[in-house]
């Protein structure tokens, strides 16, 4: 008896603790600091510069309270008073929050949104069965991709191979028509554009990538539960033609996508710690850190397949490839005739899938659609089965850090000089290319101090930014390669070196051999010396290069020449190769020499290199 009693005072006492803790929690200014209710109003916890303390979002609608923008406890509190009715609208327009605060209030969760007929009907046309993280891989020829891009996708689990069903979820700046590429960068970096999210079926996405066919694409299907989707989808709908502020570097698709996937669990903190920065390769990275990552999925862009399909083919079978192209009346000779019928239906259709891979933006051409015609019917005649299988490369999140500290010595003729050096981002040709693809560069703030024995500590070089996009050539695609490299260096100018400001670049061509990258290019260059009457001088020339990617090493030889309308000639030979000690570390040796008309110097280095995130 004494026992029973002793246990019936025991869970009186706990239930009134639980209660009180509960009553306490239940508070607003304790549910104000709750993690979900801040994701949900998308608010800095110090991971940007921008609008720190404050919300992300840039616009009045999204917020109750006049004061809601900069006071999460007074969005509450106009929340609460605005969703306690049954029937309210509010709740219609807001319904994640009003999910928030039946669970944190004890309101009634089930039927508390079954009023909100357009919200309802919406609902029945987005798949919620999977989540998937879309990352198409970087793509040079267009400023807005350079880095890569993430979207997400919805899936109906009822037919998980189509797309045809799926949804997409994409932020991005909202650009006019008018701007053009330089406009994008600067208003880019600048945070003139504002951010949107837009849900539309995916295959209009894909539709909308002019450029997809030539990028790789990794699926990263995310592990949530059906209710951590829902709560995902009803944020979006409170979401819908809210803007934010667009940043290129830091708050931009990949940031504003981890915010949305930290809205699924309370206390997630994908976004918790100070970035500069947010490339979409760390968003993968983060996701795998909080063990979200179910599967990942890769599906070689159309450039890949049609280059794995050539690969395999002899070097005869690849000139009768594209004689094949200019005349499918080839077909008929004795020649084509030779083959086998599988390999026959093979050369038959890469000549057609190439043909119109190269035609693929062009308006109709009759004569084109003729060819292409005619080599469809000469696939059809000659049957094959079987598929080639693209070799699936290192997954991007698997590549080294995006930004980079350096420390090094070397000697410059006769004097001895330290340096240090800082990337803010990303990769260049020789870093290691586990993760990368080949022959493609973009640096960004890329800055070099020097000390001699002579001198302090000054800036050496400031590379604002430096792309390069080594294409190869083949006998069936010639795409053009091009650079553009632009900051400041020090170069001759009068009896001494000086920083000079300058921007140049030019087209160019690449080829292959094995692990052997060959490339030149003809350039043109900008330059604002102090030792030159004009302001702005103007100067041609060349460079050429050999890239060469061994197992534990890259190099990087060639050289470069200008001729100025001064007449002033400068040039410059060198030879750099990068030693990988793992996925965050390399030695870097380099020599160089600087010539110009009537002299010359030489030097080398030694260089540590540390990536990080």
């Amino acid at each position: 008896m004494r026992l029973r009693l002793f246990l019936a005072l025991l869970a009186c006492l706990l239930s009134s603790v639980t209660s009180a803790v509960e009553s306490r929690t239940a508070e607003p200014s304790v549910l104000a600091d709750d993690p979900l209710w801040l994701a949900l109003l998308h608010f800095n916890r110090g991971a940007t510069v921008h609008s720190r303390g404050e919300t992300y979002v840039d616009d009045e609608s999204f917020f109750l309270s006049e004061t809601g923008a900069v006071d999460p406890l007074a969005e509450l509190q106009a929340n609460i008073s605005a969703m306690r009715a049954q029937g309210s609208e509010v709740r219609c327009r807001f319904p994640a929050r009003y999910q928030f605060l039946a669970r944190k209030l004890g309101w009634a969760e089930s039927d508390g949104l079954a009023h909100c007929a357009e919200l309802q009907e919406w609902l029945g046309q987005i798949p919620d069965k999977r989540v998937v993280l879309v990352f198409p891989a970087s793509y040079l020829n267009s400023p807005s991709s350079m880095f890569g891009h993430t979207l997400i996708r919805l899936d109906d689990a009822e037919n998980p191979d189509s797309v045809w069903h799926s949804w997409a979820v994409n932020f991005g700046a909202a650009v006019g028509p008018e701007d053009n590429s330089i406009l994008y960068v600067y208003r880019g970096l600048a945070g003139g554009y504002p951010g949107r999210f837009v849900i539309v079926p995916y295959a209009t996405k894909i539709q909308e990538y002019s450029h997809l066919e030539n990028r790789d694409i990794w699926e990263y299907t995310l592990d949530l539960s059906p209710a951590q989707i829902r709560r995902m989808i009803l944020h979006l709908w409170e979401l819908r033609d809210v803007n934010f502020d667009y940043y290129f570097f830091d708050e931009n698709c990949s940031y504003r996508l981890l915010e949305l996937i930290d809205v699924v669990e309370p206390g997630m903190t994908l976004v918790d710690g100070f970035r500069l920065a947010e490339p979409p390769v760390n968003t993968v990275r983060a996701l795998y850190k909080k063990e979200l990552v179910r599967e990942r999925v890769y599906r070689p862009s159309k450039a890949a397949q049609l280059d794995a399909e050539r690969q395999a083919m002899d070097a005869g079978q690849q000139k009768l490839v594209k004689r094949l192209m200019a005349d499918p009346s080839v077909a008929k000779g004795p020649v084509f005739s030779a083959y086998d019928e599988a390999e026959r239906h093979r050369m038959a259709l890469l000549a057609y899938q190439v043909l119109r891979f190269r035609h693929r933006n062009d308006e109709r051409d009759p004569e084109v659609a003729a060819r292409s015609l005619a080599l469809l019917k000469v696939v059809n005649a000659n049957a094959y089965e079987g598929e080639l299988t693209v070799p699936t490369p290192v997954p991007p999140e698997r590549g080294h850090g995006t930004q980079m500290l350096s420390l090094g010595a070397g000697q410059l003729e006769s004097q001895d000089f330290g340096e240090l050096g800082y990337r803010f981002t990303y990769h260049d040709l020789i870093d290691r290319d586990t993760g990368f693809l080949r022959g493609a560069q973009i640096e960004g703030i890329d800055l070099h101090l020097r000390s001699t024995e002579s001198d302090d500590l000054k800036l050496e070089s400031a590379d604002i930014v430096h792309i390069r996009s080594l294409s190869p050539r083949n006998r069936l695609i010639k795409p053009i390669s091009w650079f553009v490299h632009g900051g400041l260096e020090r170069a001759l100018a009068g009896e001494r070196k000086r920083l000079v400001r300058f921007v140049q670049g030019g087209p160019g061509v690449t080829w292959q051999a094995g692990n052997f990258m060959p490339y030149g290019f003809l350039t043109a260059r900008l330059e604002n010396n102090s030792a030159y009457s004009s302001f702005l001088e103007p100067g041609g020339g060349a460079q050429a290069g050999l890239l060469w990617y061994l197992p534990r090493a890259q190099v990087n030889a060639g050289g470069e020449g200008y001729y100025f309308a001064n007449d002033e000639y400068r040039h410059r030979q060198f030879l750099r190769i990068n030693v990988p000690l793992g996925r965050q570390s390399a030695i870097r040796a380099e020599w160089q020499r600087d010539g110009w008309r009537g002299d010359n110097d030489k030097g080398f280095s030694l260089t540590w290199r540390q990536f990080f995130n």
